[in-house]
């Protein structure tokens, strides 16, 4: 077996994990009519999701880091499993978010552990790219996972995607159980330890970068059926086919970051797409009034959107490349964090203001998160010039 077969097997996880992160958000019309609550309420069920994968996922790496990584992998998908199925039979709002929980913890237990295994099978030479396939699979369940599960939902009800997600699950789990080698543990370590590289102003302004950046997009993501409902005309099979095309240009901006960050640098991309990301979401009250501009939108959306995620990682391996496989959990987490947040953003901006207007509410975060870039662009700067002049 060579490493793009595991790689890949680690990615069919990501991909489970992914497309039950982003598919709620083309259902929350219909599960709000159906535990008659508003569309805000409902939306908290991406809040207590990604907050119990950021919350729980740094606590899980100190805990299990003597367990041997496939059996940490399989565990962690089985509970996602589980807790997809109980949301899929939840009759009450609250035992929906509650199934949430269990969800999101097991991706919590599942994707800090792939990305750190993937980090630990590559060569360092090529560590990003092994990276980038194994979130690859996170960012085309928004091409394929994500869309389909809407679709899903618009044949029949909000709990028939929650059944494919967890078909999604059973596949994935199947394929870590016999296509992946057994994997030792990964090295011991406590909770106070993995939070160590948070101490470097250079890292804690990486992931700030991060939280922010994606707390500003799935502010909007999160409500996206009701944000482009002048696009769709109210049809879930057109905000499927929007998403499908987010997905695709989210793909395909993850997988071209890769190339481009090793040719330019990452502070290039990273300064770049959050840019392009500021005037695309000033934009958007009215680029999303009718399909042919939203759907160009929604491409230059998904594709700066992922393609900041290799350059973001590619940025903290610089910053301490010993603690790599520690730092991709933590940016993993940062950007759960951040979902978390976008579901209360994105409630607040609909009960403040008309939701056709919440582009200009993200457009807040995804500033602060080009000042972050800056700052630690500086701070990377100042200590590279400091160690050279140390060797001189």
């Amino acid at each position: 077996m060579n490493i793009d077969r595991r790689l890949l097997t680690l990615a069919a996880g990501m991909f489970a994990v992914g497309t039950d992160s982003f598919v709620v958000a083309g259902i929350l019309p219909q599960v709000a009519e159906s535990l008659n609550v508003s569309v805000s309420v409902a939306g908290q069920m991406v809040t207590v999701y990604a907050l119990s994968y950021a919350l729980l996922s740094p606590v899980i790496a100190a805990l299990a880091s003597h367990w041997p990584r496939k059996r940490l992998l399989l565990a962690g998908l089985a509970i996602f499993v589980i807790g997809n199925a109980i949301t899929a039979l939840a009759p009450t709002l609250g035992l929906v978010l509650a199934s949430r929980f269990i969800a999101g913890l097991g991706a919590a237990m599942y994707s800090p552990t792939a990305t750190a295994t993937a980090a630990a099978l590559a060569a360092p030479e090529k560590r990003a790219q092994a990276l980038a396939v194994v979130i690859a699979g996170l960012s085309s369940a928004t091409a394929l996972g994500s869309p389909l599960g809407t679709f899903i939902g618009s044949l029949g009800n909000w709990r028939d995607t929650l059944w494919f997600v967890c078909a999604v699950g059973l596949a994935a789990l199947a394929a870590v159980q016999y296509l992946l080698p057994t994997i030792a543990a990964l090295p011991s370590a406590s909770l106070q330890q993995r939070l160590a590289p948070l101490k470097d102003s250079r890292v804690a302004l990486t992931l700030l970068t991060t939280l922010a950046a994606y707390a500003g997009m799935f502010s909007v993501y999160t409500y996206m059926g009701v944000s482009f409902d002048r696009a769709t005309g109210g049809h879930p099979e057109v905000l499927a086919g929007l998403m499908l095309l987010w997905g695709v240009a989210a793909t395909a901006g993850n997988l071209a970051a890769g190339r481009l960050t090793d040719r330019f640098g990452s502070r290039v991309i990273i300064n770049g797409a959050i840019a392009l990301l500021v005037l695309n979401f000033l934009a958007l009250p009215w680029t999303s009034a009718s399909l042919p501009t939203a759907a160009i939108a929604v491409v230059i959306w998904g594709i700066c959107g992922w393609g900041l995620v290799v350059p973001q990682q590619a940025r903290l391996i610089q910053i301490a490349p010993a603690a790599a496989p520690l730092l991709m959990g933590l940016n993993s987490a940062a950007l759960y964090v951040g979902i978390s947040v976008a579901g209360v953003v994105g409630a607040a901006g609909i009960a403040a203001l008309d939701h056709h207007l919440l582009g200009l509410i993200a457009v807040a975060p995804i500033v602060l998160a080009f000042m972050f870039a800056q700052s630690a662009s500086r701070k990377i700067r100042v200590v590279a010039l400091a160690a050279t002049s140390t060797l001189k």
